[in-house]
Order: structure tokens, then C-alpha cells, then sequence
């Protein structure tokens, strides 16, 4: 399945979400541009939108190369079998952790305006344009947990099949293709243009909050 771009894919992905609406559910939605993906689908909806900041902790010498990721509350998901093959020491983890860390809470103040969240007894449907090792929206997944909400669901329109298999252990899944052959997101939109900071805020704007970056 390809997309024409963000927009596309979340207007498809509202249709299948129609009935959760009856639970009044909020949307919590992976920046940046997951954040485009959430606020179509909640204006379609009727309904909330928030964000969740999760950060991928990459590789020594390879950045890019995800190992896990982490929640501002300090949640880790590792990528175990990355992390023995290369023999990451724990310091180093400790050490990126924490960086990224101080980074998210830097982006909730400046996309939210604030850090704190109150989702405990809702039904949240976590958002994203797409997964590939999903890393982001496991850790994403365990923070929420945590916070006692009444239901998840997990709304992505594109996901590897092996990745929305493990995802479907957690929580529920609403995906609408789900591939083997599967290389990056980016791949299945004809136009996968970058989400600016900016656009973000003002999306967020739009739903009540204050970000620091239009003050």
C-alpha cells in the first residue's frame, strides 16, 4: 500500500478508529511526524490530541544504528541482541540514556509547554506515520503502562508484519498494511516531506497547550 502523504494515510487510518470514539479516547502521538498523523485523525475524530516523546539511543561510531530507546521517565528498551553482538558496555548506555533524557524533556516543554501527563483510566491511541523496528513506540508503550490508563491501542498506517506481530503482544494494533519486504516508512509515501519543529507547535497550539517555541 502507498500513501500520498501523511494526510492520506490518516484520513485511511480515522475510518478504522471510527469506533473507538464511544470511549472518548486521547490521541498521543510520536513527534515530529507522527504529530501530523495524530492531528488528522483527531479533527476527523472529534477528539484530544497529546504528544509522547520517545528518543532512539544509537550505536558508538553508528548513531543512526538504534540500539533501544528511551521515555523522558527514564524507560529503556533495549535492542538486546544489538547491544550483546556489539558488547555495549552499561556505561555507555547510562551515559546516552541520560542525554537523551535531558533532550525529550527539552521537546515536551517546547512542543506542550510543560512535562506532566494525566492519562490514567483513558483510552490512549498511540500514533505514529509509520514504524520500522518500532523501537520508539515500545518504549512509548511502556511509559503508558505505567500510567494506568483504561485501554491501548497502537494506530500506524505502515509496519513491518515481524514488528506488528511483537507490537500485538502489548497492545492492540490497528495497522493498515503490514509487509514483509519491508526497507524504510518513507518508502510507502509518494511525499514524506520532514515535519518542522514549528509545525509541530502550532499543531499542538491548536489543541490548548502552550509550547515555548510560539510564546
Amino acid at each position: 500500500m502507498i500513501f500520498k502523504d501523511r494526510v492520506d494515510a490518516a484520513q485511511k487510518l480515522a475510518k478504522k478508529l471510527e469506533w473507538i470514539k464511544k470511549e472518548n479516547p486521547i490521541i498521543l502521538a510520536i513527534p515530529r511526524g507522527g504529530v501530523v498523523t495524530g492531528d488528522v485523525i483527531a479533527k476527523i475524530l472529534g477528539l484530544s490530541l497529546d504528544i509522547i516523546v520517545s528518543r532512539k539511543v544509537g550505536a558508538p561510531h553508528n548513531p543512526e544504528l538504534a540500539i533501544g530507546a528511551v521515555a523522558h521517565d527514564g524507560s529503556f528498551f533495549p535492542n538486546s541482541e544489538l547491544i550483546n553482538a556489539l558488547g555495549i558496555p552499561k556505561n555507555y548506555l547510562d551515559e546516552k540514556i541520560a542525554e537523551q533524557m535531558e533532550d525529550i524533556e527539552h521537546r515536551l516543554v517546547k512542543f506542550r509547554g510543560r512535562t506532566d501527563y494525566d492519562i490514567k483510566n483513558r483510552t490512549v491511541v498511540l500514533v505514529d506515520d509509520g514504524i520500522a523496528t518500532g523501537a520508539t513506540v515500545f518504549v512509548a508503550l511502556e511509559w503508558i503502562k505505567k500510567q494506568n490508563p483504561k485501554r491501548v491501542i497502537v494506530a500506524i498506517p505502515i509496519g513491518p508484519r515481524d514488528t506488528i506481530e511483537r507490537l500485538s503482544k502489548m497492545a492492540e494494533v490497528v495497522v493498515l498494511d503490514a509487509p514483509e519486504a519491508f526497507g524504510a516508512v518513507g518508502e510507502f509515501y509518494q511525499s514524506f516531506d520532514q515535519v518542522e519543529d514549528y509545525q509541530v507547535a502550532e499543531i499542538m497550539s491548536s489543541y490548548g497547550f502552550r509550547p515555548k517555541s510560539l510564546k
